[in-house]
């Protein structure tokens, strides 16, 4: 997607991101290549039938990473996702200005959230460390009336399946929501993918506090 659309902010640059406080800003995406350490800390947390799926609310310090490294399979091969994840994290709170974050890290092998869909949240951090990352739509390519519970009656959603975005891996995502004040009505319009079979996703979400 080109950086200058209406709705969207793309950078190779962590200064991208606080594109979010923007009125018409409602995704702001910092691309990234995830370096090889990183990459081979990921692929050995996800051993075939390995669950993982971990969850925490409070300061993203040590007590953070001293928990999510006792839920890792494999907690030795660790630390490249331990320090990017705590950087993400401290980030996060930083642009924010709060000392809260709530984080959940998730191995999937099916999509999570598979209908185009909006948070009701003010924003949401994503990234997928593995796997296809999240599918969104541009606004032009929505039709809200098909938004919410599925019925034989609402419209289809997607009205240009050929605009819908996706994430890169590694790429380092803020989604705004309908919860953002003075963006009722606007939240971003997305959807976790279908994994390919055999294919396993690493998500990481995050929601300032």
């Amino acid at each position: 997607m080109p950086p200058d659309c209406p709705h969207w902010a793309y950078g190779d640059d962590i200064g991208v991101l606080p594109r979010i406080f923007e009125d018409d800003i409602t995704l702001a995406v910092m691309e990234r290549t995830l370096p090889e350490a990183l990459r081979d800390s990921v692929a050995a947390q996800l051993p075939p039938a390995a669950r993982l799926d971990w969850h925490w609310r409070g300061a993203p310090g040590e007590a953070m990473r001293a928990d999510l490294r006792r839920h890792l399979p494999a907690p030795d091969r660790a630390a490249a996702l331990l320090d990017d994840i705590g950087t993400i994290a401290s980030a996060l709170a930083f642009l924010f200005d709060t000392e809260t974050i709530g984080i959940r890290l998730r191995r999937l092998d099916e999509a999570m959230c598979p209908r185009f869909h909006v948070d009701n949240l003010p924003v949401r951090l994503v990234t997928t460390y593995a796997g296809p990352g999240s599918e969104w739509l541009p606004e032009h390519a929505v039709n809200r009336a098909g938004l919410g519970a599925p019925r034989a009656d609402k419209p289809e959603i997607v009205t240009d399946p050929g605009a819908i975005g996706r994430l890169g891996a590694g790429d380092l995502a803020l989604l705004k929501g309908d919860g953002w004040i003075g963006n009722e009505g606007r939240g971003l319009v997305h959807r976790s993918p279908q994994p390919a079979p055999g294919e396993t996703r690493l998500l990481l979400a995050l929601d300032p506090g």
